[in-house]
């Protein structure tokens, strides 16, 4: 006997006792900061260069993208993971047809790249959703078929459709390309004590990036740019950015106080090059604070993935965690300049409304997780991380 659409959704629903609300408060204390940064680093912006609109126009668009975000995460939440592992086919062949879309042209452009797919006054980037497809079939695969790492031939299987993916990707978008990569790789690097292969499968995927740069002239501009900044070319936003963290000195200026966002000096100043105003509105302190809170989390979502009750689950979490500590680190980095200049958001705090409800997507996904740990072994997890 069938069971009713109602019966089906309630089998989905997580009956579990634990819930780690610990990592719940981190991810709302650093969404709501990126609101207030948001509005801070583009205050300038909205009234001057955005047309009729207030100067609350982007944090508006922030804070609403992130309460549909959090309903999301909530709605994930309650669901029992297992329940992506029956449809990551069809959301692997979904992705592809929208990376597709965005290289047709359907795709919508800004700042030189067709990244993004329009509908109406919302614009949709198909590129963050691959970050979680990957995800979710890395950990899948990685559970069925354990022993395609074992061999060549089996890691050509496994990472087929990651490269499938990540070669339509990297048509616009490198740097997000080389990040889908990067949490196949850091899954993978969990499942096998053969790291011989994954190296070389890293300097094949490596040497694959070679052509994908020279590609476009733009990316060898910027690699000349990191080479030798200019502020006349295309070191201009990453010197304005060194100002804006120089001058913030260790405790800043205040918050609301920068200078370099006025007057477009750092361009994307409420995007991309966040962290600049951070710096220099909370000085070295306050940029410290921050990463120590992102480590916080990553550390708290250790602990939900070692006690995982199965290991797709924890594959998953591990998954999550490569994603967001590796872009944070990728985005300070650029900021910085010890890495060329690409378009890479600060989690949870730049601008960008598909960046925050995916990113939020994938808290769900962690604490759909951390239901299913079973009370004792969370205890028990528990003391071990009090005592550290």
């Amino acid at each position: 006997m069938k069971k009713r659409p109602i019966e089906v959704i309630k089998s989905w629903m997580v009956q579990g006792t634990y819930f780690d609300y610990m990592s719940l408060f981190y991810v709302i204390f650093l969404t709501a900061f990126g609101w207030i940064m948001v509005y801070s680093a583009s205050v300038y912006t909205s009234q001057v260069e955005t047309e009729g609109a207030s100067k609350m126009h982007y944090f508006m668009f922030q804070f609403i993208f992130s309460m549909m975000g959090f309903l999301v995460m909530y709605a994930v939440s309650k669901m029992k993971y297992q329940v992506f592992r029956y449809f990551i086919n069809f959301m692997i062949f979904f992705e592809a047809v929208l990376l597709l879309l965005v290289l047709s042209p359907l795709g919508s452009s800004a700042n030189g790249s067709s990244r993004w797919i329009k509908i109406g006054f919302i614009r949709f980037q198909p590129s963050e959703l691959a970050k979680i497809v990957i995800i979710i079939y890395m950990a899948d695969m990685c559970t069925r078929f354990p022993s395609y790492m074992k061999s060549y031939k089996g890691l050509v299987r496994l990472f087929a459709p990651v490269i499938v993916l990540a070669g339509l990707i990297a048509v616009e978008n490198f740097s997000t390309a080389a990040l889908c990569g990067v949490i196949a790789l850091g899954i993978c690097f969990v499942c096998t004590s053969d790291l011989k292969k994954l190296f070389v499968a890293l300097g094949v995927l490596g040497l694959a990036a070679v052509p994908l740069i020279m590609m476009k002239g733009y990316r060898l501009e910027r690699l000349e740019g990191w080479r030798h900044p200019d502020p006349k070319n295309n070191g201009y936003q990453t010197l304005q950015g060194l100002y804006g963290i120089g001058t913030g000195g260790l405790f800043g200026k205040g918050l609301g106080q920068s200078v370099q966002k006025l007057g477009g000096r750092i361009p994307e100043a409420h995007t991309d090059m966040i962290f600049a105003v951070i710096c220099e509105e909370l000085g070295i302190m306050g940029a410290l604070a921050l990463i120590v809170i992102f480590v916080i989390l990553l550390f708290r979502f250790k602990f939900i993935a070692e006690g995982a009750p199965d290991r797709f689950g924890s594959l998953m979490v591990v998954g999550v965690i490569v994603h967001i500590g590796v872009q944070t680190i990728l985005n300070l980095a650029v900021v910085t300049n010890l890495l060329p200049n690409t378009g890479v958001p600060l989690p949870f705090i730049s601008y960008g409304g598909t960046s925050i409800v995916l990113t939020l997507l994938e808290m769900g996904i962690v604490l759909s997780v951390s239901r299913q740990i079973e009370p004792r072994s969370a205890r028990k997890q528990e003391n071990i991380v009090s005592e550290a």
